[in-house]
């Protein structure tokens, strides 16, 4: 495929692809302030050395049934954990942990960097996690946008290269939501040069789409009114590891690259019940 810069601009350019982004960014934020007040999570984990390798850890009111991890976007280079509080009340409602992961962005760390840090986050909490009230014993990761491709990446992970006593499966099961799996589009993006740094060799390097299928499922939806090459990043990811791995590979309808995460937070959303699935929970059924 030919990458034009006018390509790139007009697929990957989230922003200007949904103009009224600005009403979709202060409702993360209402949504988020909101969540932060009423179930008060343990802020600011600190998972490694890094000036943002932070985390926020939520509990439920008993023992938690498992442990959601959510990677925020902003292509690795833009927004905050606490811009995305609100995908944690939902799951804390159905008695999960849930941690919502900060990393250093772009241009002050690179994109491998960034992968690097969110392998560390996963580490921590498996050696601390327990001690600080998360279950440790079932992970699952989701991720939106450049989230949703740390979230393939730690899915393909070797653990063992991390950390000696980490299991080969200590990540069964993951979600990208409008993710990006083969990143050399992006080192023709204009609007992206200066802060990702990506060359021909990082981009292929950080690449999820080009990794042997891992062993874990992966779950990748986008929204059916993002732009083409994002749902074509959608597919793709599938034509690589399969259907097997991949078995879950599918849009949500009316929704864009911004509006599609409301769904992961709202408990009546497919995308939300197969996150769920997923952890291992059965589905709530609405009440009549």
């Amino acid at each position: 495929m030919d990458f034009t810069a006018d390509f790139v601009e007009r697929e990957y350019n989230n922003r200007a692809a949904v103009p009224d982004h600005p009403r979709w960014l202060a409702r993360y934020a209402e949504l988020s302030a909101a969540a932060v007040a009423q179930l008060r999570p343990q802020a600011d984990l600190r998972y490694g050395p890094g000036p943002k390798e932070t985390l926020d850890l939520y509990l439920p009111p008993g023992p938690p049934r498992g442990t959601f991890v959510f990677l925020h976007g902003g292509y690795w280079r833009a927004l905050d954990k606490r811009d995305f509080s609100y995908v944690a009340a939902p799951f804390v409602a159905q008695g999960l942990a849930v941690a919502n992961v900060n990393y250093d962005l772009c241009p002050d760390v690179t994109v491998g960097a960034i992968v690097t840090e969110c392998e560390r986050a996963i580490a921590w909490l498996v050696h601390e996690g327990a001690a600080r009230g998360a279950a440790v014993e079932r992970i699952v990761v989701a991720g939106h946008s450049a989230g949703g491709h740390l979230a393939a990446m730690l899915l393909a992970c070797d653990w063992a290269k991390v950390c000696a006593d980490l299991p080969a499966d200590l990540l069964r099961c993951a979600i990208a939501i409008s993710g990006v799996f083969d990143l050399e589009p992006l080192v023709h993006t204009p609007f992206l040069l200066g802060d990702l740094r990506l060359t021909a060799e990082s981009a292929r390097r950080l690449s999820p789409a080009l990794y042997p299928p891992p062993p874990g499922t992966l779950y990748a939806l986008a929204g059916a009114n993002e732009s083409e090459e994002f749902l074509r990043q959608n597919r793709l990811i599938r034509e690589a590891w399969g259907a097997l791995r991949v078995p879950v590979c599918e849009t949500v309808p009316g929704t864009n690259h911004l509006d599609v995460l409301i769904e992961l937070a709202d408990p009546q959303a497919r995308l939300h019940h197969l996150a769920l699935e997923l952890l291992g929970l059965e589905i709530p059924v609405p009440a009549a």
